[in-house]
């Protein structure tokens, strides 16, 4: 039996690289690691919008300008991030991008451009991030998945296929790499009030009361409920999970 920890939720002395973690769900990730105790260095492509959100969250956090599609930087912003931190415990993949327009007139660019930021950017930086892993007593990589990887949802077909996708590479990850001490899951995020929620989806009311009669427990989640569970995922609390994917949804991808 392994030796259990005081608190085996707390993340004291992790190193968490949060991509997309200026704002949104991402944000609402760093908020929760840092309240857990982790180092926290989040990455994005704006300066501005990271300042700002390391000012918000405090000491404990730092940040990268990194735009995930240049895969060849991936290797070196973890190097970045270990050379002044320390060796990386803990990776969430959370940089998003989606196109929203019926599917017979999606383009191969939009979908190509979707896959570059959810498949091909998150599997540079993932690998990289493990290989590391595995040679410096193990971690934890996360991919922020989707209520589209679950269910049917018109209109964004590049989005829920790069999210599927998500959860084939999280199934083959986590069989490769876990006996090498690297756990590997998803979380699948329901409605999230982000700003952009609040600025396309609570502006129309229609949609709002249609959201959430289809959400059993009859609201939008917050940032930090997905914090809260990927904080959970990074933990040794969840030494015993790899592989899956954890709904955070409010119930939306069970049916009702």
């Amino acid at each position: 039996m392994p030796e259990q920890d005081a608190d085996p939720f707390k993340l004291a002395g992790q190193v968490t690289l949060i991509t997309g973690g200026g704002t949104g769900i991402g944000l609402g990730c760093a908020q929760a690691f840092v309240a857990q105790g982790a180092k926290v260095v989040i990455s994005g492509r704006r300066e501005d919008v990271l300042k700002a959100a390391v000012e918000k969250l405090g000491p404990q956090a730092d940040f990268r300008v990194h735009d995930v599609t240049d895969f060849s930087a991936a290797e070196g912003v973890i190097e970045s991030v270990e050379e002044q931190h320390g060796p990386l415990t803990a990776l969430i993949n959370n940089a998003g991008h989606a196109v929203k327009k019926p599917t017979v007139d999606l383009t191969e660019e939009e979908m190509l451009g979707v896959f570059d930021v959810h498949v091909r950017g998150a599997l540079a930086l993932s690998k990289h991030a493990a290989t590391r892993m595995m040679v410096s007593g193990g971690g934890s990589i996360l991919f922020m998945a989707s209520m589209a990887s679950l269910i049917g949802i018109p209109y964004i077909a590049a989005y829920a296929a790069a999210k599927s996708a998500h959860l084939g590479m999280v199934r083959t990850m986590a069989v490769e790499w876990s006996p090498k001490g690297v756990r590997v899951n998803a979380i699948a995020p329901g409605w999230i009030m982000t700003d952009m929620t609040k600025e396309t989806v609570l502006k129309d009311a229609e949609r709002t009361e249609k959201i959430l009669s289809r959400t059993p427990l009859n609201e939008f989640g917050e940032p930090e409920d997905i914090g809260w569970a990927a904080a959970f995922l990074a933990s040794p609390a969840a030494r015993f999970i790899t592989g899956v994917c954890l709904p955070v949804d409010g119930g939306v991808s069970i049916g009702f």
